[in-house]
């Protein structure tokens, strides 16, 4: 799938480069050093397949693809500040290697970047569908903020989190490719389902991950979400399945953020068969997005995005 955009992935990859380029040398060696990590780049990957599927080919596809991903690394900067988080990608965080301050006004100069480089789109509905997700984003930083360490959130309450906090870029970028080729509304449409859908996906899994993953692979510590408080979707049904006690365990874990050993937490969810029905749940978006891509032209990018819904479900890190 990968293979399909290899080459406007370098494109991406130059645009980005010469981006941060900035006069404040702690800016770019920021920026660099989060971005330079790695990571999956799925939401640059999703435009530039959401271009090939409808034909855009276009260079706003580079733009705009690295725009996403600099909107993407600003939440992460902020994200790791607001948990106290110390490892990301197997490696410190930022605000670990250069300190909070840094970290939040390196995040500040990459949504400022990211706005200069909209302009570039000379496209009002670009604007609009770029300001109004990282509107949504913020504020489902806020909602979860808010939720922490509130062991009564119901599984709709993590929806809205998560559908706002990370599906809306997902969402965001398969729109942006429908928009750069004057496509109809039902296909953008179709898009913004197929992204909504598969970032839906993607969180719910990566929160499966926090109880079932591998700690090297994943580059983070396993239990973090849980010792910071976040209620995610295996820890909601663990307590709707469990005994009493269990659910007392999870509660208290939830609400004192003091977790020592993670085995007894992690067998409570296993046990329950939480990992199980979060799995599924993450399977029926994976659908969704599917159904969705099926009403775009059928062509090797669709493909692609067909794929990149399925291989979702098989993520180990």
């Amino acid at each position: 799938m990968l293979a399909l955009i290899a080459d406007d992935m370098r494109g991406v990859d130059e645009v980005i480069s010469r981006r941060l380029d900035t006069g404040v040398p702690l800016v770019a060696q920021v920026s660099r050093y989060i971005i330079s990590a790695g990571g999956k780049r799925l939401r640059p990957a999703l435009l530039l397949l959401t271009c090939g599927a409808l034909g855009y080919t276009g260079s706003q596809r580079f733009n705009l693809a690295a725009v996403v991903e600099f909107i993407h690394t600003a939440t992460l900067l902020h994200d790791d500040v607001v948990d106290v988080s110390t490892l990301r990608r197997g490696r410190a965080t930022a605000n670990e290697a250069f300190g909070n301050p840094a970290s939040v006004l390196v995040g500040d100069f990459l949504y400022s970047r990211a706005f200069q480089m909209m302009i570039d789109a000379q496209d009002m509905r670009v604007m609009e569908v770029l300001s109004d997700a990282t509107n949504i984003i913020a504020e489902g930083e806020v909602m979860q903020l808010m939720n922490m360490h509130d062991a009564s959130l119901s599984e709709a309450g993590y929806l809205q989190v998560i559908r706002s906090k990370t599906a809306k870029l997902f969402e965001a970028s398969a729109r942006l490719g429908a928009i750069l080729a004057r496509s109809s509304a039902e296909v953008e449409q179709a898009c913004a389902d197929y992204g909504r859908a598969l970032g839906t996906a993607f969180q719910v899994i990566d929160d499966v991950l926090d109880y079932d993953g591998d700690a090297d692979e994943m580059g983070k510590n396993l239990g973090d979400d849980l010792r910071e408080g976040k209620v995610t979707l295996p820890l909601i049904v663990a307590m709707q399945r469990g005994t009493a006690s269990q659910r007392q365990a999870i509660q208290t874990a939830i609400e004192t953020g003091s977790v020592p050993d993670m085995g007894p937490i992690i067998g409570i969810v296993q046990s329950t068969g939480a990992l199980m029905v979060a799995r599924e749940a993450a399977a029926a978006e994976a659908r969704h997005a599917m159904t969705a891509a099926g009403r775009l032209p059928k062509n090797h990018f669709t493909e692609g995005l067909l794929q990149l819904a399925a291989q979702l479900l098989e993520r180990r890190s």
